[in-house]
């Protein structure tokens, strides 16, 4: 079995697309997938089987679709990957100050070499990205509410849904008590 971290993109997000904790995980669970935990309301899912990520993938969204009426798009990566993630992270995340905040954008493929580009046209002072495989490393010196570069992911054009670097940490943390 392998344990896995689905990572679904935009729901309950500003009172749009609410989904319960509870209904997502009787959910995955009536897809057969074992163990399944959730963690906070913003579509971050634990669980393990023996299906390949794209499988999976397509699945939950197909499901979710189906059984709540809109699509949610689902990025998916191993427990190892994630590990591997939190260790190439380019950017010193001990001692962040005020303001300060490091992101990761998981990417459901891999971004052209001219969307990587576009990208990296956008870091300047304040704000800067570093893109490795399927993942976007941002670092924001402010609040990445008013960020340009953040709103320049759809360049990339696949699908992408970010989390913050505590939860990145949390959900790695959740997946060694399998």
């Amino acid at each position: 079995m392998t344990i896995y971290i689905g990572l679904l993109r935009g729901i309950n997000v500003g009172g749009h697309h609410k989904i319960k904790m509870a209904d997502l995980k009787n959910l995955l669970e009536s897809l057969g997938l074992q163990k399944v935990k959730t963690y906070i309301q913003s579509g971050n899912v634990l669980f393990e089987t023996v299906e390949e990520a794209e499988q999976i993938s397509k699945k939950m969204e197909e499901e979710l679709n189906n059984t709540f009426g809109f699509p949610v798009p689902v990025v998916i990566r191993t427990a190892e990957e994630l590990q591997q993630i939190i260790q190439d992270c380019p950017y010193s995340t001990d001692s962040l100050g005020e303001g300060e905040s490091v992101q990761v954008a998981f990417l459901g493929g891999e971004p052209s070499r001219e969307g990587i580009d576009h990208m990296y046209s956008y870091n300047n002072d304040l704000e800067e990205c570093k893109i490795k495989g399927k993942e976007v490393y941002f670092y924001f010196r402010k609040s990445i509410r008013d960020s340009k570069l953040a709103t320049q992911l759809p360049k990339l054009r696949v699908p992408a849904t970010v989390r913050n670097w505590k939860t990145v940490v949390k959900l790695e943390d959740l997946s060694k008590s399998f």
